[in-house]
């Protein structure tokens, strides 16, 4: 036997190591498409993981083993939740409230009643849910299945088109198509739980250009709400902060379950 693998032609052993990485992928198939629920692995990441297991083993690799993914089950299938304005600014060191209405009410207390509804929504559906401030440290590189910062729009009285509410992602990502999913899934399960309108022409560069979209991982589906005017959606966010955190949590969980998204303005799949 020694003999023989020794007069093994390099064409032959080319072709056996090939032959063993497509078995290899045939198995790895089987456990993607029976290991992993839509909610743990999208279509899109099972694309990705095939592109690198296609990778692994090429010509000239004479070492290359195929690597096995690591289940998502083995980790915590992990949400971060941002509290728009809660926490200090690091630049001035003192607590930035956001929009503030004549009677002194902020858009931080409605970020605050929403934001902990759906905190506690998600929670009950069986998922470990991170709440954010503002400027947390603990977003750097933040890896999750999705991340949502909540915010209110403007008090002041800028006419009577300034209702509904708004949605976005970062100009800029490595992955649009995750995080236009993200989107289209939020738009759509907050317009059926609380009958606004989606104000797509108010979205503005401080929404897609959101400083927490630079510093989360790069892989992380983010979006920022924006889940009314203060002005004259005040009544709703105040008196219903249950229903819009519904619609919120309903449009995450939309996009982990990978289920469809068809209002105006949120596409389907």
């Amino acid at each position: 036997m020694r003999e023989s693998r020794q007069n093994t032609s390099p064409t032959a052993r080319k072709a056996m190591r090939q032959i063993g990485i497509t078995l290899g992928i045939s198995a790895v198939l089987a456990t993607l498409f029976t290991a992993w629920t839509p909610a743990s692995l999208s279509p899109g990441e099972i694309a990705n993981q095939m592109a690198r297991l296609f990778e692994v083993g090429s010509a000239g690799d004479e070492n290359a083993s195929l690597q096995l993914p690591t289940p998502a089950g083995d980790e915590p299938l992990k949400i971060g939740i941002v509290i728009g304005h809660l926490g200090l600014n690091p630049d001035t060191g003192v607590e930035d409230p956001g929009s503030i209405c004549p009677d002194g009410l902020t858009e931080l207390t409605v970020n605050q009643g929403i934001g902990e509804r759906v905190v506690r929504a998600l929670d009950a559906a069986g998922y470990q849910v991170d709440t954010f401030e503002e400027f947390d440290p603990r977003l750097f590189e933040y890896r999750a299945l999705a991340l949502v910062s909540i915010h209110a729009d403007s008090c002041l009285p800028i006419n009577d088109q300034a209702t509904g509410f708004k949605v976005a992602s970062a100009s800029e990502t490595v992955i649009p198509d995750r995080s236009q999913r993200l989107v289209d899934c939020l738009v759509d399960r907050y317009a059926r739980a609380t009958g606004m309108y989606f104000h797509v022409g108010s979205i503005t560069r401080d929404m897609t250009e959101y400083h927490t979209f630079r510093e989360i991982h790069s892989q992380t589906p983010a979006a920022i709400i924006e889940t009314g005017f203060l002005h004259l959606d005040r009544d709703f966010l105040t008196s219903s902060p249950e229903v819009a955190a519904r619609g919120i949590a309903d449009g995450i969980l939309c996009y982990i379950h990978n289920e469809p998204a068809a209002l105006p303005g949120a596409t389907l799949p």
